[in-house]
């Protein structure tokens, strides 16, 4: 419509012999352009009232107990962070390290100084022992006079293994120039049992154990941001709370994470999935745990935008299984409600179409939660919400013909598994209801067709 009017204004004024007229008509014309552009787009990039990424850094920061260490990985979660520290003043007592830059030697120096209300940091070498190229990486090299199955304390390990320069305990790597090596993939970080109980790092009726033992996974070798990382846990011997943004397991200490909120604590319990009373304090406090203004009418969200907020969905349904598994079915209503209460649906729907389905997948969670707890409206709503985003896109893929089907077939069958589910949830928390047939739900055909390319 707007080409029409562009192209028709100018033929009609051509005939009227008037040029100022044309030129001012062209103006005007070119100005519609951006005009209807904005007024089109406007929604889709105001971002007057979204506060995702300040409300992902917070309550990453808020997960944190006082003068914490926390590693981040990738920028979407560390710049966030800086800001939020650096701009707004959010949580200055946490030193926030990000993985990505802890290869260098500059960025390893800079954690040797207090930063904010943040204390230094012991990464165990010296700067001299990290410049440059020295120690980038280091490879391992069994000894014989050295068990492999036994654990090897690893601040000695990094200390007067990996970080010596004894040429017993380095490998020629040609041109005169050498690099260090480690003996074992077992090791143990001690714990001082009366320390953790009297700082906090553990509950009260927590079974601590005497060392935290892993198996750095089995490499040949260890890079130096590893070994960075690796420095500092061994260094800290507890005296600091130490927490990741995910549950982070490449070198081996998964088992000791415990879900703090959106962070993860390492901690000297074993299989301690989540600090309950601590998570609950938190995610219900609304001046600590924040939605980013997802409570707001016409606040838009992007796809990335989207994967973050899910990720607090996520964080909030894990907490309310862990409630309810542990027979506290009132609170775990209120986290659900709550959540619902700051995610509109106009804004953050149950039911959306996603890569791999992720959105669709973390939501039937969410409706599981809600089953279990009890809250059938509130899994009415889910559950309509999920089933009419499942049952769009499998008629959106029986639609599909040739090459776009055959291209799609994984995606099908994803959405075709991701009904039947549904099904079987309803099946199992409606019981009074008939059973479902094999058409699915609503009579759609969840079965995927036989698949004729693997003839």
């Amino acid at each position: 419509m707007l080409a029409l009017v562009a192209a028709g204004i100018p033929y009609v004024l051509k005939f009227l012999n008037n040029k100022q007229a044309i030129t001012y008509a062209a103006f005007v014309i070119s100005l519609l352009v951006p005009v209807w552009m904005g007024a089109q787009e406007w929604d889709d990039h105001d971002r007057s009232k979204k506060q995702l990424p300040r409300d992902m850094a917070k309550d990453y920061l808020n997960s944190c107990v006082p003068n914490a260490i926390l590693f981040t990985f990738g920028d979407n979660d560390t710049y966030p962070l800086w800001y939020a520290q650096e701009v707004e003043g959010i949580r200055p007592d946490i030193r926030v390290i990000n993985t990505s830059l802890l290869g260098i030697d500059w960025y390893i120096n800079e954690l040797r100084y207090k930063v904010n209300r943040s204390d230094a940091i012991d990464v165990i070498w010296t700067a001299a022992q990290i410049e440059g190229r020295k120690r980038d990486y280091i490879v391992y090299q069994p000894q014989a006079n050295i068990p492999e199955n036994r654990y090897y304390d690893l601040y000695d390990l990094m200390k007067n293994w990996a970080g010596s320069d004894d040429p017993s305990k380095m490998m020629d790597r040609g041109g005169g120039d050498t690099y260090n090596t480690y003996p074992v993939h077992k090791v143990s970080i001690p714990v001082d049992t009366s320390l953790v109980r009297r700082n906090g790092t553990v509950n009260p009726d927590d079974s601590v154990v005497t060392e935290v033992r892993f198996d750095i996974p089995n490499r040949n070798v260890i890079m130096k941001n590893d070994l960075a990382m690796l420095n500092i846990i061994a260094a800290n011997k507890w005296r600091r709370p130490i927490y990741f943004t995910m549950p982070y397991d490449q070198l081996g200490f998964g088992n000791y994470l415990r879900k703090d909120g959106l962070s993860y604590r390492l901690v000297p319990v074993v299989n301690s999935n989540i600090n309950t009373n601590w998570m609950y304090s938190l995610v219900t406090d609304p001046k600590r745990w924040g939605f980013g203004n997802a409570n707001l009418p016409h606040v838009y969200f992007d796809e990335e935008n989207r994967r973050h907020l899910m990720d607090i969905r996520r964080s909030d349904t894990e907490l309310a299984f862990d409630l309810i598994f542990k027979n506290r079915k009132d609170s775990a209503k209120n986290v659900l409600e709550r959540t619902d209460k700051m995610m509109l649906q106009e804004n953050f729907p149950y039911g959306l179409t996603s890569r791999n389905n992720d959105h669709n997948k973390i939501s039937m969670g969410f409706l599981e939660a809600c089953y279990r707890a009890d809250d059938q409206p509130l899994a009415t709503k889910v559950l309509a919400s999920v089933k009419k985003d499942l049952q769009q896109q499998a008629r959106y893929y029986d639609a599909l013909t040739g090459d776009k089907a055959e291209n799609m077939e994984f995606e099908k069958r994803t959405n075709a598994s991701l009904l039947q589910q549904l099904a079987q949830l309803e099946r199992t928390y409606t019981p009074s209801k008939p059973a479902i047939s094999e058409k699915g739900i609503l009579g759609i055909d969840t079965t995927s067709k036989k698949d004729d390319s693997k003839k």
